[in-house]
């Protein structure tokens, strides 16, 4: 709250922080730079949060949380750590199956990745469910040998579970009873929403869900490691797959394609994003994007840089920052 009671103002009001003298129940409040009167609301996540005197008051409800797959390589887990990961294998996106062996879930999301394009980046070409499936049930079914499928969504069914699937815009839709969602795009963008039951109960790439981004890489042994690549080998599927030794870097394999990718990307910087830069940082979108363009060499290298930026807007209308950024020359 910027609202003192200084020696500007008459005894009983408050210095507004803008020049003015105001009431303490007239106090303004100040969220991403930007000045709010008494009674006014914002949204912040599922809540809704009231200026009064000066304070945010707001409401406690417990959201779903949202863990994002996509591009080539790009992960944002249910706590909000950005990383990059490209390896190619199937992996447990997110699972209930954490701890011990024998421990009991209600489902498991896998993600096969694929090569795309010739530097060696890989993407989310097929998702698989398993709802309520004992993991004994879950590592033979999900062990078959991943063969590149174009974009495929398995829905793996074992119980009295039900789910539905519906088409929301570009989006198919797939709830289940369990309280998993899971939000596709028919290419390659992921994005699984969790009930606030499962916080701190899952594991795999999309993190642990427990508000605390820094202990996001947990491994499938229970260790927490710093390292990306040696975090995501952990939830690969099949021993058989190689692990993934080192950062790929195609703008530096594909010189040429750089420029390219950097002015195309700059949309995520420039004017048409600015009522969202305050709300979510743009920095690490636009150079997923640019790691994008570069990468996407062997055709639809718009449709990869279309998704780069879809995720960035996607995240800014979670904050309350709707961009209307499509146009007929831009996706």
């Amino acid at each position: 709250t910027e609202c003192v009671s200084g020696c500007v103002c008459p005894e009983g009001l408050f210095d507004d922080g803008r020049g003015g003298c105001v009431e303490q129940k007239d106090c303004p409040c100040i969220h991403n730079n930007e000045w709010y009167y008494s009674g006014g609301k914002i949204k912040v996540d599922c809540n809704t949060c009231t200026c009064q005197k000066g304070v945010w008051k707001c409401t406690e409800d417990v959201c779903y949380g949202t863990c994002m797959i996509y591009g080539s390589g790009h992960y944002n887990t249910f706590d909000g750590k950005f990383y990059d990961f490209d390896g190619s294998c199937e992996y447990v996106a997110t699972q209930d199956f954490c701890g011990d062996k024998n421990s009991s879930g209600s489902f498991s999301i896998i993600t096969e990745n694929v090569p795309c394009g010739t530097t060696g980046v890989t993407c989310s070409k097929a998702i698989k469910m398993f709802l309520g499936v004992s993991s004994q049930v879950m590592k033979t079914l999900s062990n078959r040998s991943a063969t590149p499928l174009s974009a495929i969504l398995k829905v793996i069914p074992e119980s009295e579970i039900l789910y539905w699937n519906r088409t929301v815009g570009l989006y198919l839709v797939i709830e289940a009873s369990n309280g998993v969602m899971l939000i596709w795009d028919k290419k390659t963008t992921v994005f699984i929403k969790l009930s606030p039951d499962y916080k701190g109960k899952v594991c795999g790439l999309c993190g642990n869900f427990d508000d605390k981004a820094n202990n996001d890489f947990t491994t499938r042994s229970g260790l927490q490691d710093n390292n990306p690549l040696n975090f995501g080998n952990s939830w690969k599927q099949s021993p058989m797959c190689p692990d993934v030794t080192q950062e790929i870097k195609p703008c530096d394999l594909k010189p040429h394609r750089k420029s390219w990718a950097e002015k195309e990307c700059s949309i995520i910087q420039s004017d048409v994003f600015k009522i969202c830069h305050s709300k979510v940082d743009p920095l690490p979108y636009y150079e997923a994007c640019v790691h994008d363009a570069c990468s996407c060499d062997s055709g639809g290298d718009c449709e990869c840089f279309c998704s780069a930026v879809a995720a960035y807007a996607q995240e800014c209308i979670k904050a309350e920052a709707c961009v209307f950024w499509r146009t007929p020359d831009i996706c």
